[in-house]
């Protein structure tokens, strides 16, 4: 793999070396093996291109800290292999590349399939939650219970192969690169751009899916100008593993209509075919298988010497520490009274402190740990012990800094400290099964 700033992903080919590529992006704790049911009928029209996320099946762990940014490395592996424009089709985190890709780079795809996917995943706070039960506990909780996310109750009990195979295949990502995507997930948030998105899109969910089910799909469509539904019935939120030929026949109809592609005819020559775009059709139920433009950005107001007034920056940092739950009630809880109290936290604690380039948010989350212990302040040491895990301490990490301050601030101090610290860390590193 290339050692640069972007570098490339890990991929393979499957099909003819002159058909049009089609690229299949994988879902979070996957890999292209999630696609292996699909390739054998997509390659009678198309050179499928797949690749694997950083950490994910074997891949060098170079982690990822935004959906952008892993959607230029799998630019730069592209440029590498030479491949200018194509289709491309990607599940849940593969969807956001998809999103990303058709945003940023839109001469180069050709037509898009978003599946299992959302122009935002959930909350902020559930991904970077996430991060800290996998930081805390490794990746062990999250595989045991990622069958009960992906399938149906009914297709898991009825393939145990395939369940196994679901919970290996997350056990085996490189934790690091795991929390980075649910950081980058985190951050993800397309929802203002999607009538930015110009290509044909089929948004395709399960019937069953309780992950991104048919509400997100729904926004999509809304959002995106030439977009349409595919509904697939009796699966979850991995759908091409659960239906893989209702999958399959649904992408072969949606790329081989809404994209102008080269197919072999009998003689072995290339001929262009475009029919009029069509709304894909539902596959039957089918058994199982044995194995809004966003307008000018608008510049922060200027506040005293012609600065940018740091609030838009400091709100969004705060949210980041801790959380958007916490920020949210106590804004909701602010009135005439403190209203002023709480922008001036917003502005200066986070806008100008927290957002200095000086130290990264692990050592700021130190000196604040040591600081409320030295004063005593209990209730803001809780949830800036929550902030701490969600900034990349590990509770051992927390523990050492407490045992620091017990020497400097006191006994009685860090014993109080040590309380409240172990009540939150017990509470958030907790796996929810």
């Amino acid at each position: 793999m290339s050692e640069t700033n972007t570098p490339a992903l890990q991929y393979r080919f499957d099909g003819p070396e002159d058909a049009p590529v089609l690229i299949l992006g994988p879902s979070l704790g996957t890999t292209w093996h999630m696609w292996d049911r699909q390739v054998p009928e997509l390659i009678k029209q198309w050179r499928v291109f797949r690749f694997d996320m950083p950490g994910h099946g074997g891949a060098p762990a170079h982690p990822c800290g935004s959906v952008g940014e892993l959607a230029q490395r799998l630019l730069t592996t592209l440029d590498e292999v030479g491949v200018q424009r194509f289709g491309y089709a990607g599940c849940a985190f593969g969807g956001a590349i998809g999103a990303e890709l058709a945003l940023r780079h839109p001469q180069r795809v050709a037509s898009l399939a978003l599946i299992s996917a959302s122009p935002r995943f959930g909350s902020a706070d559930e991904f970077r939650q996430r991060g800290v039960i996998v930081r805390s506990n490794g990746l062990d909780p999250i595989a045991r219970t990622s069958p009960d996310r992906w399938f149906t109750p009914g297709f898991a009990a009825a393939q145990p192969a395939i369940t196994d195979w679901a919970v290996q295949m997350v056990r085996t990502t490189d934790p690091g690169c795991y929390i980075a995507a649910c950081e980058a997930l985190a951050a993800f948030d397309v929802r203002a751009e999607l009538g930015r998105i110009g290509v044909p899109t089929l948004v395709l969910v399960g019937s069953e899916d309780q992950v991104t089910g048919q509400g997100e799909a729904r926004t999509l469509v809304a959002g995106i100008p030439d977009a349409r539904l595919a509904v697939v019935p009796g699966a979850s939120h991995l759908a091409p593993v659960e239906q893989p030929a209702a999958v399959t026949d649904l992408l072969v109809r949606h790329f081989s209509t809404a994209w102008p592609l080269a197919v072999t005819d009998a003689t072995g020559t290339h001929a262009a075919i475009g029919a009029p775009p069509v709304k894909p059709v539902l596959a039957p139920p089918i058994p199982v298988f044995p194995v809004a433009e966003i307008g000018p950005t608008e510049q922060p107001e200027a506040v005293g010497g012609g600065r940018p007034d740091p609030y838009e920056a400091g709100i969004k940092v705060r949210r980041e520490v801790l959380g958007d739950a916490h920020v949210d009630r106590a804004l909701a809880g602010a009135d005439d009274f403190s209203e002023d109290f709480q922008e001036l936290v917003t502005r200066y604690a986070w806008g100008e402190v927290w957002n200095r380039p000086g130290l990264d948010r692990r050592s700021r989350s130190c000196v604040t740990l040591t600081a409320l212990v030295a004063g005593g302040h209990l209730d803001e040491l809780a949830f800036h012990t929550r902030a701490a895990l969600r900034n990349g301490l590990t509770p051992q990490e927390i523990k050492e800094v407490l045992l620091q301050a017990a020497v400097y601030c006191g006994v009685p101090a860090a014993n109080s400290a040590f309380k409240v610290a172990q009540a939150v860390i017990r509470e958030e590193t907790t796996p929810q099964e």
